[in-house]
């Protein structure tokens, strides 16, 4: 298993499931790079702006959006900081329903979620819970800053969190044809049921094969006798993952109880300390953020100065050699003519 991508917890009433993610799925392409066809060099992308033709670093990039119109807004690093994130290191689970009210259009990316030690026994209970009653957990959760609605099922003994796409992502048919009236004869929808029939049986995904990825496996697996070591090695980058977070859940029973009379309406009493959300104790604040930031933005200021400097005086001692050499030739060449 990969490394996790995130780590939080599953809050579900007044129960917190300190969890950690990891990916459920990996695609078998092979992955091919873009090489000089003479040598084998890596093609490298690079960065330019579209006005000057300069190269653009990457700490100098910006995230722009450009209305229809044509007007730009170009936005900071610190004004998405300033954004409220409501789930931040929390899944928060805000209804049970019946799996067969999710659209299947609807599923994205599926996700592990593995508990914490301490959370075995409340995560096997949400697992146990979900099974028993036939439902799924529809929750809301940030993933690399971007913010969705998920559902949380069980697969074997694992909950699974399966990202959703908003209902406004997901595109209408509009195709015209399908409104005009097409005449089926029952003969024909005979022959058709008939063949359904025909290829009738149960789904084994594993009895099929990705034939185009195996050929392409075959091909450069007779190649790689003959080929050379690759000019150069690159290094892969590590994912990023999210902070810890949640607490030790204790008196599970208790917190179950209140959870249950808040839902109806009762008095519950507030979450036991263990259980509470410390998710803002773990946010830095804004102000040490931009303290940081203004201390990088010294810095850099700083390091150009000095770039800068170096150069200037690098020019200066090239220009004194070029006219000392300039002076030298003048008078040998005065010499001479004496």
């Amino acid at each position: 298993m990969p490394r996790a991508i995130w780590k939080g917890a599953v809050s579900f009433g007044l129960v917190n499931v300190p969890v950690r993610l990891y990916a459920a799925t990996g695609e078998h392409d092979i992955r091919f790079h873009q090489v000089h066809r003479t040598d084998g060099g890596r093609i490298k992308m690079k960065r330019t702006c579209s006005i000057d033709g300069e190269e653009v670093s990457y700490d100098e990039v910006a995230k722009g959006y450009e209305s229809p119109d044509g007007k730009l807004v170009v936005l900071s690093d610190e004004d998405f900081e300033e954004l409220p994130v409501a789930s931040g290191h929390e899944i928060d689970v805000l209804q049970f329903v019946p799996v067969d009210q999710v659209d299947p259009m609807m599923l994205s990316k599926p996700y592990y979620l593995e508990p914490e030690s301490r959370a075995a026994k409340p995560y096997a209970l949400l697992r146990e819970a979900l099974t028993a009653t036939d439902r799924v957990a529809v929750v809301k959760v940030a993933l690399r800053q971007r913010e969705s609605i998920a559902l949380l099922r069980v697969r074997d003994k694992a909950i699974v969190l399966q990202t959703l796409l908003w209902p406004d992502e997901i595109r209408a048919a509009e195709f015209e044809v399908l409104d005009a009236d097409v005449d089926l004869r029952p003969q024909e929808l005979t022959m058709a049921a008939s063949l359904v029939e025909s290829l009738a049986g149960d789904f084994h995904p594993e009895e099929f094969e990705d034939d185009y990825a195996v050929a392409v496996k075959k091909l450069i697996d007779a190649r790689l006798d003959d080929a050379d070591a690759a000019p150069a090695a690159l290094a892969d980058e590590d994912a990023a993952g999210g902070g810890a977070r949640g607490g030790e859940v204790v008196d599970l029973l208790t917190a179950l109880q209140r959870s249950v009379e808040r839902a109806r309406g009762g008095s519950g009493t507030a979450a036991p300390a263990e259980v509470a959300d410390h998710a803002e104790a773990e946010k830095p604040s804004r102000s040490a953020t931009k303290k940081t930031t203004a201390k990088k933005t010294a810095a850099k200021k700083t390091a150009a100065k000095k770039t800068a400097t170096k150069q200037t005086a690098a020019k200066k001692t090239t220009t004194g050699k070029t006219t000392g050499k300039t002076t030298a030739k003048t008078t040998t060449r005065t010499r001479k003519s004496a």
